[in-house]
């Protein structure tokens, strides 16, 4: 996975996100040799994660994730007790690196409903980028998750649009936007957002990079919402 910094410094790698998940979960986890623990996860989750978005979450078999990992069964259950289990380690995630990004916007930037819009949807985007595989098991999969999985899978996804309709609310107030339903046009933008991970083939075929997508989705969203004059 490519290093791309959607948090200035921060770098989102599978073996950075999977050690992460160990520290998290260090007591539910019995390996204790550093050196293997986050390697083998990251074998683990990138297996989980190419396994579920190609042929779905229920139709994944711990016997496929050990194969295709190159574990053997005893070796998974060292990490997980259940294949709902490591679902949950990997929605918790998604959901952490998202209120870590949402709460790393500069001061100066928040001050600015304008420039705080722009730094959302960029970073959204190339958060996104370099979690393509999580983001799409957790919007693609969510309906056929167990229920508080799935309540954890929308949870996720409704910060960031939480976050906008704060964004439209400030900048209404300040004169900045014309936006008379905010919480309808967070929910408007949150679909752009999420086109970048879900249709990536579609963009690519069209020569779309991520920055032309970046400046055409803030473009697009700036003329529906700023204020005239």
């Amino acid at each position: 996975m490519a290093k791309i910094e959607a948090v200035p410094g921060r770098t989102y790698t599978t073996e950075e996100l999977c050690g992460r998940i160990v520290e998290r979960h260090r007591e539910r986890i019995k390996v204790r040799k550093p050196a293997l623990v986050v390697a083998n996860l990251s074998r683990i989750v990138t297996a989980f994660l190419k396994l579920s978005n190609r042929q779905g979450f229920h139709a994944t078999s711990l016997r496929e994730l050990a194969e295709a990992s190159g574990l053997s069964m005893g070796g998974l259950y060292t990490y997980f007790d259940s294949k709902e289990t490591l679902l949950l380690m990997v929605l918790d995630e998604v959901a952490d690196t998202m209120r870590e990004l949402l709460a790393a916007v500069p001061a100066e930037v928040a001050a600015d409903p304008r420039a705080h819009l722009r730094w959302l949807i960029a970073s959204h985007v190339r958060l996104s980028e370099a979690m393509q595989p999580w983001f799409v098991f957790a919007f693609m999969e969510a309906k056929s998750f167990p229920p508080s999985a799935r309540r954890s899978a929308v949870d996720s996804e409704m910060l960031a649009e939480a976050e906008l309709t704060a964004i439209f609310e400030r900048g209404t107030q300040a004169g900045v936007f014309a936006v008379a339903e905010p919480q309808l046009a967070a929910a408007l933008v949150k679909p752009l957002l999420q086109d970048w991970y879900v249709k990536r083939a579609k963009y690519r075929k069209r020569g779309i990079g991520i920055d032309a997508y970046i400046e055409g989705v803030t473009g697009f969203v700036e003329r529906a919402t700023l204020k005239a004059g």
